[in-house]
């Protein structure tokens, strides 16, 4: 089937369902890349931090090699936060894993700080084990090497991940270059609606990740969405991901398995009536103080999200 895809403020097209690469295991992933790539998906979400976009560059070239086109793929990876102060040159690991001459998106992965000269390259521990997180540094300063990195022809585009409205609000008076998508982690128990609302006003498109409520995909049993899947006789996760394409947000997909693969593919037009079933839901539990957020690094900062407040 015709994937359906959304405009960005660069004018570029980017595919309504992507595939997720995130905790998938080694010797899973490249085999996942090329698969999907080769059965109608057309999005790769990728990053650093991950440590497989080495495996991600098989699956990519082994899908080049059987006939996809690399510019008909749109790729996007992140900078990791060990890396905030050394944007181009984690952008340059990643191309080279990648085996690409550009990413179509670079995205800051988290607008945070980790200590770039500590005890790991990636997750450095302080003494007692915590994260060497550096205090008190602008997230803005990543951004402006981000956008430094537009005249490169390395990127065709730039945007962030995991920002908050109140992260946002700083960086938007500050920036040359919008930012565009932002990328967070969004389902029915956690809308993230003052995010979505703000993001749509000023044009930066959103990108769900963890749909189906991150590992063991707890959300497949909640009431409303096995209801709407009874009703509709689709699987609760094809209602999961239909939601955020009602929503008019992209949605990332992570799986390994061919069928599964396939099958997250099938989006479905929910209508009025399955969206105010999963709305409610959503209100319900922001009324009760009981959203849940399945994926937060333990940076000693809240990152201006009012659940974690």
């Amino acid at each position: 089937m015709a994937q359906s895809s959304f405009k960005l403020n660069t004018g570029a097209e980017m595919p309504a369902v992507g595939l997720g690469t995130w905790q998938s295991k080694p010797g899973e992933v490249q085999k996942a890349v090329s698969y999907a790539l080769q059965n109608g998906y057309r999005l790769v979400d990728c990053a650093y931090c991950y440590g497989n976009e080495d495996e991600v560059g098989e699956g990519l070239k082994e899908a080049f090699d059987a006939g996809v086109k690399r510019e008909d793929v749109f790729i996007m990876t992140k900078a990791w936060a060990s890396y905030n102060t050394r944007i181009a040159e984690n952008l340059d690991k990643s191309l080279k894993s990648l085996g690409l001459d550009y990413v179509d998106l670079y995205l800051i992965h988290w607008p945070a700080l980790l200590n770039p000269e500590g005890n790991h390259e990636k997750f450095p521990t302080l003494p007692d084990g915590t994260r060497d997180v550096i205090q008190g540094w602008n997230h803005v300063e990543a951004w402006r090497q981000m956008e430094a990195l537009m005249g490169t022809g390395k990127v065709k585009a730039i945007g962030v991940c995991n920002y908050s409205k109140p992260y946002l609000e700083e960086l938007l008076p500050q920036c040359k270059i919008v930012p565009a998508i932002n990328q967070i982690e969004n389902h029915p128990s956690l809308p993230q609606q003052e995010i979505v609302d703000l993001c749509n006003q000023k044009g930066i498109h959103v990108v769900a990740y963890s749909p189906l409520g991150s590992t063991g995909s707890p959300l497949m049993s909640a009431e409303p969405i096995t209801k709407i899947a009874e009703k509709r006789g689709i699987s609760a996760g094809t209602v999961l991901l239909s939601y955020h394409v009602a929503r008019g947000t992209t949605v990332l997909a992570k799986s390994v398995t061919p069928a599964r693969i396939k099958a997250n593919l099938e989006i479905v037009k929910l209508d009025d009536e399955d969206m105010k079933l999963l709305n409610d839901y959503s209100n319900d539990l922001t009324k009760k103080g009981e959203l849940k957020r399945y994926v937060f690094p333990p940076f000693k900062t809240t990152f201006g999200f009012p659940d974690k407040a």
